[in-house]
């Protein structure tokens, strides 16, 4: 886990991350000043120590004096490019224009124009100064892209015409021998003010693309069966629940991973925090699906079978409550009103999987970090309308004339093949909570309101068994902050 804070809680920014020889580099921007692109590195892809940082803003005078913005960094021919957002003082800032740099070990980049950087925009097909009503200038977030021995930067711009709210697209630059053609948007949805941080990558023979939607702090993707071709939705379009943002990918081997920031507390001001990274698959119809990161098994110290859980306690002692173990099942429920039923968690960190049946009608779901007084997280499964929710609820001391906490913080759709019987899988790592359910992820976000001792099933008018049932132990996470010399182990 990461966050790259400093005097601020929400510094780091917009991702990109690279692996070479084992080892994943992060790079991504300090946020709010936007002076440099810090640099961090890792061996599990979690785990992250800041080395030097890659890029500062130019001297005054220079194209990029103002603000560095988004990047991406990618290797070609033996060396290490990036591509990314500067912007000028004597614009006051409100020009994005994309740059270029060269390195040679990650470490060490040095600034380039090849005479054609940096590249801004034009008014043939993107909004330029003279045509943005706006009155600040979308042309940033590249994306290297290499189709057919072509050379693309996919960058978020935005179309000449139409609501001025909804000009959003994902620009398209080709170049050849230095030379420079602006191409016709890659997408044009008609529909958000920015698409921020688009990349594009191939999987089963289809095109993929993402791209981050300020209006409601999603990740959204299209599809297409070229990577010029016409891009389209599917009835669902998210990929990233909200509160996760700035999405990129990583070839890791045979995986495809992505990465982002998310938002702690739903609030773009508040902590930003790098959880661990999804991978990317997709389901018979080509719809984009989120995996668990395969290192998660790697990671495992020591496993918890069913029959080890320990002794199971009712937190509210609901007279109409019941909770029995019967050959290896677990059943537990309340005809009427709620109740909690749960054992003490073998470790702070931790992977619990099992088989979840309803037996009959009423609400259920799981809950961790709980207290004896039901003060925790709470996930809901909403079976009959293909709804997963995780709302952190409890009392609240600060306040006498509102006394709870009761946040509703993700939400996710799951189409449930059997309603009545399902399997699930909840990682808790630190203050990341990720749920998936038959092998998807439906929930991934970072939280510190609670961290109880307490994990376990509830009920409201339910009856709801618990089979095939295992705890896999993981490490404690490592702290965000970490020496320098640490860092240079691994470089």
């Amino acid at each position: 886990m990461y966050s790259g804070s400093g005097f601020n809680d929400w510094e780091i920014g917009d991702i990109t991350v690279i692996l070479h020889k084992g080892v994943y580099h992060l790079f991504h921007l300090i946020i709010p000043n936007h002076d440099y692109i810090a640099h961090a590195v890792s061996k599990d892809g979690i785990s992250w120590k800041r080395i030097n940082n890659a890029l500062f803003v130019g001297h005054p005078g220079q194209w990029d004096d103002d603000m560095l913005w988004t990047m991406h960094v990618c290797e070609v021919n033996g060396k290490f490019e990036m591509y990314y957002t500067g912007l000028q003082r004597k614009d006051r800032g409100v020009v994005s224009k994309i740059g270029y740099a060269e390195s040679l070990n990650l470490i060490e980049w040095e600034k380039k124009s090849k005479n054609i950087f940096p590249i801004g925009p034009k008014g043939i097909y993107y909004e330029a100064i003279e045509s943005n009503p706006r009155k600040w200038l979308s042309f940033r977030d590249p994306f290297r892209f290499e189709h057919n021995g072509e050379i693309y930067l996919l960058v978020d711009a935005r179309t000449l015409s139409g609501p001025v709210s909804r000009r959003g697209c994902v620009g398209l630059v080709k170049i050849t021998n230095d030379i420079v053609e602006l191409m016709p948007p890659l997408l044009n949805p008609m529909v958000y003010d920015d698409v921020e941080c688009p990349c594009v990558f191939k999987l089963n023979h289809r095109f993929y693309l993402l791209g981050s939607i300020r209006e409601d702090i999603k990740v959204r993707y299209w599809f297409a069966p070229d990577f010029l071709g016409e891009y389209h939705s599917f009835h669902s379009d998210v990929i990233l629940p909200q509160g996760n943002y700035a999405a990129r990918i990583v070839q890791d081997g045979d995986h495809i991973l992505v990465y982002n920031f998310f938002y702690a507390y739903g609030k773009i001001d508040a902590l930003r925090v790098l959880p661990p990274p999804k991978e990317l698959s997709t389901d018979k119809e080509g719809r984009l699906q989120l995996k668990s990161y395969y290192r998660w098994e790697k990671m495992v110290l020591a496993t918890v079978v069913q029959k080890e859980f320990g002794a199971t306690k009712v937190l509210f002692n609901n007279p109409t409550a019941t909770s029995a173990m019967v050959d290896d099942k677990w059943i537990c429920g309340s005809r009427s009103g709620y109740e909690i039923f749960c054992f003490q968690k073998p470790s702070e960190s931790f992977i619990w999987e099992g088989i979840l049946t309803l037996e009959g009608m009423g609400k259920f779901g799981i809950v961790t970090d709980m207290d004896n007084e039901g003060n925790g997280y709470y996930i809901s499964f909403n079976v009959k309308n293909n709804q997963v929710q995780i709302r952190v609820w409890g009392f609240n001391p600060m306040n006498n004339r509102q006394n709870f906490i009761f946040n509703d913080l993700q939400a996710g759709f799951f189409s449930f093949v059997n309603p009545d019987s399902f399997r699930f899988r909840l990682i808790r790592y630190g203050h990341y909570i990720e749920l998936s359910i038959e092998d998807i992820v439906i929930l991934t976000l970072v939280d510190y309101t609670y961290t109880h001792n307490n994990i376990g099933l509830y009920s409201a008018s339910s009856v709801i068994s618990l089979q095939q049932s295992i705890i896999k132990i993981l490490p404690a996470p490592e702290e965000e902050y970490a020496s320098q010399e640490e860092a240079q182990k691994i470089e």
